[in-house]
């Protein structure tokens, strides 16, 4: 349920439930990461690391003096490097070749080896796929994905870019146009929505309550607070239903949210308010929406089936 204000209220409108989230007897629980609050999982004299992660996704917020470096080997695929800040810059190696990546910018790694030097201090986000099983040890809700949530199929990554995997940086610096939702890239792996800041408290007349039937959303909060409202549906079985969450994150955090909850989030302080919203694999509505994924002609949808 989307105001009709919001780009969102044009995409194809999902039924209200499910057979299988009607038959359920489970529900996953949502995932909070407090990074603010929580101590890092990794710490040195050049960077204070936490992980956290999803279903599908391993998610590190870094806190990186200049020196800071960060290294893959054989690393399984496509993963993503994001700096929320123009002050930060980093140096990518990869496929024998190092690449300059100025701040604000989201990029996407080949699969392979690669080294991540930090160049100007600042915030780097980095996403993987929960292939890479090392960093999902890491994470300080692993113990939440001992056993696979409800509701989400298997990972099955998108295709592989046009001309091949290799290194693609792209500019967060683009203009908002009317009638699209945020600024979205995806790549084989992952789709990232760098929303626009909001500032001043959201509009509790102009909520958007809607779900997913079948992959989490993530959302990570860069700068602000935020109310994260959730409500997972009833049932004929008592045992699955859960209490509503309305929880408050500060910055930075991550908040996954499990299908087929209902979900809403609401900036809350006076000034900027940012969210990223993260998926993995890409999300096909954003991508069925011409013009939403600024690099579509990067990355090609799977085909349809037959």
């Amino acid at each position: 349920m989307y105001n009709s204000s919001d780009p969102r209220a044009s995409l194809a409108p999902q039924p209200s439930g499910t057979a299988q989230s009607a038959a359920a007897t489970r529900f996953a629980a949502a995932e909070y990461a407090r990074f603010y609050a929580d101590p890092p999982q990794v710490s040195d004299s050049f960077s204070r690391q936490w992980y956290a992660r999803g279903q599908n996704f391993v998610l590190v917020y870094i806190e990186a003096e200049s020196g800071a470096a960060f290294s893959r080997a054989d690393q399984p695929d496509e993963y993503v490097v994001l700096l929320p800040d123009a002050s930060t810059a980093v140096a990518v190696e990869c496929q024998g070749q190092q690449h300059a990546l100025p701040g604000y910018t989201i990029a996407f790694v080949p699969p392979g080896s690669s080294r991540i030097v930090v160049e100007k201090p600042g915030r780097v986000v980095l996403m993987f796929t929960t292939r890479s099983a090392d960093l999902c040890a890491l994470c300080g809700n692993a113990a939440s994905y001992a056993e696979a949530h409800p509701h989400i199929p298997p990972f099955e990554a998108w295709p592989e870019p046009v001309g091949g995997m290799k290194f693609r940086p792209y500019s967060l610096d683009v203009p908002e146009v009317p009638g699209r939702f945020g600024r979205i890239w995806r790549c084989t792996t992952f789709m990232v929505n760098f929303l626009p800041a909001q500032f001043g408290p959201r509009d509790v007349t102009k909520l958007s309550p809607h779900h997913h039937d079948s992959f989490e959303q993530a959302s990570l909060a860069l700068e602000g607070s935020f109310m994260h409202h959730i409500r997972w549906p009833w049932t004929p079985n008592l045992h699955a239903w859960r209490a509503d969450d309305h929880e408050h994150c500060g910055s930075p955090s991550l908040a996954v949210i499990p299908p087929p909850a209902i979900h809403t989030s609401r900036g809350l302080d006076e000034g900027a308010n940012q969210l990223v919203d993260v998926f993995s694999p890409p999300r096909m509505d954003f991508s069925l929406k011409p013009g939403w994924v600024l690099n579509e002609a990067d990355y090609p949808m799977p085909t349809p089936p037959a």
